[in-house]
């Protein structure tokens, strides 16, 4: 058999992190503080039915894995219900601030890391379950998942890794069988949905809570082993740990630059949520922007606040970097150099910010500290937030204007943008004429610029998707996979391979959000409840 189509009991797991660093000494599953140690071993719990639901073929290549069939041995594994041989299955300990405030130890509450492997191109890869069952950091939880959540995970992993967005992947999606209890928006109406779990797949799930938590209860040896593990596996090359802060810095600095070029909101940026390797990681109360608005959150328990809507996502971003630096301070005696690295997340989301929304509208690239785009820029923002304008229909549509019409403000150039105005009939008179003395000032700065319409188009469409996994489309998946339907799931998964491409067979997978789903709980409104 190829590697191309290994079994998964056929995998050679070898577990660094697992040799590397300390284990709890307890095996008790029960709630409790674990000090000490970096994760506790943990088995998962058995399910009663497990039936393969999704799988990603393209991550499933790359891992050189045969797509299991809807029941077997590999889909037992990716159950929980059975330990393969090299496995050593573990819940990770961390601490975290949740909505700015420090939550204590957090852990692995309801995921559950089976093993490491190499994938076809030499990377090591973590296996881990999500909805595996209970462990040491479940608190007052069961450690399952419901099957609603679980779609959405799989789904946007793997569309996020399709539109180019740092992110962990999904490789599986599997129904449980049993039933697990949830009160979706926490208003005393429980109700038993179906269960599933998904195996997320990254080279290391480790988040800035883990180092918040060491320092927390000053365990400094083990917070220098547990950076040396991290810089010397994962961030090759670098020598202190002030360079190591400065490239975790770049790197989330460039992930929140990635969120707002497609209209990603998170909806729950604790620091437990956030990747040492700056990845996307945790799949909650995400959401889409449809209509254009910077303080929109898709996430019902941030509701009031609007601490991680859109439009914060850069500033909390930036926050949780020195929460981080704080965490980080006893290996780390240089106060000019955190300063200088958290300056550098500036810099980089600000640089990154500028040159993606010049890809984006397909504007003249500027020098460096050069933004004289900047208020027209901001002006846009601005008129797209007064109507209710799709972001994502708004910005692939703005390559098909006319140049020559908008130019001249003929409302000829209005027509391509009309399809992402939610009143149907595109913008009113007052709005369109102001849209379209944006669009003259638009035209004539590409113009200037002297850039081939065809590459000009080609580099908007190339940062404008043209899909995105919005939570309409992930909403009918889970209403069909609930029903014993999975063809959604396979379609959208399918479509997400090509997000930029026209693609025109999706065509109906690409439109403004129905009115049926304005205020449809799972379409306008989640929770963190899984």
């Amino acid at each position: 058999m190829s590697a191309a189509s290994r079994r998964l009991d056929e995998i050679e797991f070898d577990n660094l992190f697992v040799r590397s660093l300390p284990a709890d000494p307890s095996t008790e599953i029960r709630s409790r503080q674990v000090p000490g140690a970096a994760y506790s071993f943990t088995p998962p719990t058995p399910v009663a039915d497990p039936q393969l639901l999704g799988w990603s073929d393209d991550l499933g290549a790359q891992l050189g894995l045969a797509r299991p069939a809807r029941r077997d041995a590999a889909v037992e594994a990716l159950a929980g219900n059975r330990i393969l041989p090299g496995m050593q299955p573990y819940a990770a300990r961390y601490g975290g601030h949740q909505f700015g405030n420090w939550a204590g130890q957090l852990g692995d509450g309801r995921a559950i890391t089976l093993g490491e492997m190499f994938d076809t191109h030499g990377q090591r890869q973590e296996l881990q379950l999500k909805g595996a069952g209970p462990t040491p950091y479940s608190r007052r939880a069961d450690g399952r998942a419901v099957l609603r959540s679980s779609v959405r995970e799989f789904l946007c992993s793997e569309a996020m890794f399709h539109l180019g967005i740092p992110t962990t992947r999904a490789l599986s999606l599997v129904a449980t069988g049993d039933t697990v209890v949830r009160d979706m928006f926490y208003d005393g109406r429980p109700e038993n949905e179906p269960g599933a779990i998904v195996c997320r797949v990254a080279p290391s799930f480790v988040r800035f809570g883990h180092f918040e938590i060491l320092t927390s209860h000053d365990e400094t040896a083990l917070l220098g082993q547990l950076a040396d593990w991290v810089m010397t596996h994962h961030y090759p090359g670098i020598g202190s740990y002030a360079d190591w802060f400065a490239e975790i810095c770049r790197r989330t600095a460039t992930l929140m630059v990635e969120w707002m070029r497609v209209g990603f909101v998170h909806g729950v940026m604790n620091t437990d949520n956030m990747s040492i390797l700056g990845l996307t990681i945790d799949y909650g109360p995400y959401g889409w922007l449809e209509g254009v608005d910077m303080m929109w959150t898709p996430n019902t328990t941030d509701a009031q606040g609007r601490r991680y809507c859109y439009g914060r996502q850069p500033q909390i971003g930036y926050w949780n970097l020195t929460r981080l630096a704080a965490a980080l301070a006893p290996l780390i005696d240089d106060r000019d150099a955190i300063d200088a690295a958290l300056e550098g997340y500036e810099q980089t989301f600000s640089d990154g910010w500028t040159a993606m929304l010049a890809n984006k509208l397909g504007l003249p690239m500027p020098a460096a500290g050069d933004d004289a785009d900047a208020d027209m820029r901001s002006r846009l923002f601005l008129l797209l937030q007064e109507e209710e304008c799709d972001f994502t229909i708004f910005f692939r549509q703005l390559a098909g204007v006319p140049l020559a019409a908008a130019a001249a403000g003929d409302a000829a150039a209005l027509a391509p943008l009309h399809a992402a105005f939610y009143s149907g009939d595109g913008p009113s008179a007052d709005h369109g004429r102001a849209l379209l003395g944006w669009l003259q000032q638009w035209a004539a700065r590409i113009s200037a610029g002297g850039e081939p319409d065809a590459a000009r188009i080609a580099r908007m469409n190339a940062t404008n998707p043209k899909y995105v996994v919005r939570n309409w489309l992930a909403q009918r998946a889970i209403d069909d996979a609930t029903a014993g339907d999975t063809g959604m799931i396979e379609r959208l998964l399918k479509m997400m391979r090509r997000p930029y491409d026209e693609q025109p067979e999706f065509d109906d997978l690409a439109g403004r959000r129905p009115e049926w789903a304005r205020h449809k709980p799972g379409c306008s409104a989640l929770s963190c409840s899984s």
